[in-house]
């Protein structure tokens, strides 16, 4: 109840220009039209297998093929096994269907899908195909831009296979629910007078998921600041705690930071 409280004080502080570019979550807005991003991702994570963190790295390339779709190459890798070594891949496409376009503001929906292969060992229940687990994910997500504000939220379906050689545990539900809800608010500038201006965007982000065959499920909370230089170098910091937990995590608590930057008309 306190933190559905928290939520509900942010809407109603927030004031109704805000740019939906999340953390840890994807708007339904693509990426531009003929770009071409390069994005680093790294973790450290807390390990509750044992004492210490896990560091995890996600090089990323994300091509904009035109307003309404986009696709992404991933590589995942961690140093759980006394080392930096690569564990998997995935690749990402997202499909806007729906747009509403007002002055001052747009709803947009889209639809995506992502296929992920994995080679380490399967030790946790919660199903991740970005880092963690060979599988599918497919959904939709849904955003609405006002002014200063974003809100996005998703809903998908995830199906975990075989780890390479690691067969998927039998006692471990492979199917699962995924869910986000997303508010962020640009806080910097006040007034637009160039596009070199360095924007600040403050976001709180909430990731869970349910395995459907036992029900069991988690809830995290991560809130962050992001930079964005000159509109194409973008800086994000975040912090993920856990709020709810039911499964057998390998990682919970700890940071993020992801550095990304987006080559225009590339493709045009």
């Amino acid at each position: 109840m306190r933190y559905l409280s928290i939520v509900f004080l942010l809407f109603i502080s927030l004031k109704i220009n805000a740019q939906e570019l999340f953390v840890v979550t994807e708007p339904a807005s693509n990426a531009p039209a003929g770009s071409l991003s390069v994005r680093v991702g790294q973790s450290l994570l807390e390990n509750q297998m044992e004492n210490g963190n896990v560091y995890n790295l996600s090089p990323e390339v994300t091509w904009g093929i035109n307003k309404n779709l986009m696709v992404r190459a991933s590589a995942y890798l961690n140093d759980m096994n006394n080392g930096l070594d690569l564990r998997g891949g995935g690749v990402y496409a997202k499909y806007r269907f729906f747009s509403v376009d007002d002055l001052q503001s747009h709803f947009r929906m889209a639809a995506f899908g992502r296929y992920s292969w994995n080679s380490s060992a399967i030790h946790q229940e919660p199903i991740d195909m970005m880092g963690m687990n060979t599988g599918f994910e497919a959904g939709i997500v849904a955003t609405q831009l006002i002014k200063k504000v974003a809100i996005s939220s998703s809903v998908s379906y995830g199906q975990a296979f075989d780890n390479n050689n690691y067969k998927f545990p039998d006692n471990l539900g492979n199917n699962a629910v995924n869910y986000t809800f997303s508010i962020g608010r640009l806080m910097h500038p006040k007034k637009y007078t160039s596009y070199k201006q360095t924007n600040i965007n403050t976001m709180l982000e909430f990731v869970g998921q349910t395995i459907t065959e036992n029900g069991r499920s988690y809830l995290d909370i991560v809130p962050s600041i992001q930079f964005i230089i000159n509109s194409q170098a973008r800086i994000d910091i975040a912090y993920k705690k856990e709020l709810y937990n039911s499964m057998h995590r390998i990682t919970s608590d700890g940071i993020f930071l992801k550095l990304e930057y987006t080559f225009f008309n590339v493709t045009k």
